[in-house]
């Protein structure tokens, strides 16, 4: 299975894709009216213009720092996911994006690193709490939003991960705990984006990471801007080995020469390479 992840709601109809994703929230904070024939999807905790109105969401560590797009390790804002108010706007989001398709894609779900967060709020909610241990209580935390999100959500389910699949790191850096996530999860995503893929061993090494670590079905998505086009080929072709579908994200039309070239190639007996 093949498909795209655009801002762009008329490529997820071209033929070349079996499903499109289609961004209705990103963690720009820009938004935009679900559509019905892609899979709308919804940047949860990753949001710039949230933080930007209101920098007490914003999550800290114990030293009081900020997890903000100006710091290290941090590509974008992130807002605590112990804030209910803001969880409530993002249950409305879903409900909005399931009135017009079924199946959702939750991204950017999780703390932002290991430490966070260390607000007010979460100080208070972790004391409250049946749990001693911090990790636990942020793993319970995400958990908690996921079967919420999940429940809304009559048709399939998606949730993008962090490509660290190394036994427990994904807990320890973002409170995601996958056994119990995958109670409430039909299928994973896993972006493994990379400048050229000139190389794909790396690749190939993660994906098998996440087909020891998970029961339920992922597929891989890939970078697909100003990639060429024999490269962004064989991304897929190892890719494909280990995943339910591949997906490419933010140029369909780099995508669609990729799998136009691929179906040629197929017919003519040429062959990209196999997985090493």
């Amino acid at each position: 299975m093949y498909g795209v992840v655009t801002r762009n709601a008329e490529e997820v109809r071209w033929p070349e894709f079996d499903r499109g994703f289609y961004e209705v929230k990103d963690v720009t904070g820009r938004s935009a009216d679900p559509i019905e024939d892609g899979v709308n999807m919804v940047s949860c905790f990753g949001d710039n213009a949230a933080a930007d109105a209101d920098p007490s969401l914003i999550p800290v560590d114990d030293m009081g720092r900020p997890a903000t797009r100006d710091r290290k390790y941090f590509d974008w804002a992130y807002i605590c996911p112990s804030r209910q108010d803001y969880r409530e706007g993002l249950l409305e989001i879903i409900d909005d994006c399931v009135a017009a398709n079924e199946d959702v894609r939750l991204d950017d779900v999780g703390f932002p690193r290991e430490g966070y967060c260390r607000c007010g709020v979460c100080e208070q909610a972790f004391e409250a709490s049946e749990f001693d241990d911090r990790q636990a209580w942020r793993a319970d935390v995400i958990t908690d939003f996921v079967a919420e999100a999940a429940e809304r959500i009559p048709g399939r389910v998606y949730l993008t991960l962090y490509p660290d699949p190394y036994p427990g790191h994904l807990y320890e850096r973002a409170g995601l705990d996958l056994d119990a996530l995958e109670e409430h999860v039909d299928e994973f995503v896993i972006p493994l984006y990379d400048m050229a893929y000139e190389t794909t061993y790396w690749l190939e090494t993660i994906a098998k990471g996440f087909q020891s670590a998970l029961e339920t079905p992922f597929s891989i998505e890939l970078y697909a801007i100003d990639i060429e086009i024999d490269n962004l080929i064989h991304a897929l072709e190892v890719a494909e080995h280990y995943a339910e579908g591949v997906f490419f994200g933010y140029e369909a039309s780099n995508a669609r020469a990729a799998l136009r070239r691929r179906r040629a190639d197929e017919r003519e007996g040429v062959s990209h390479g196999e997985p090493q």
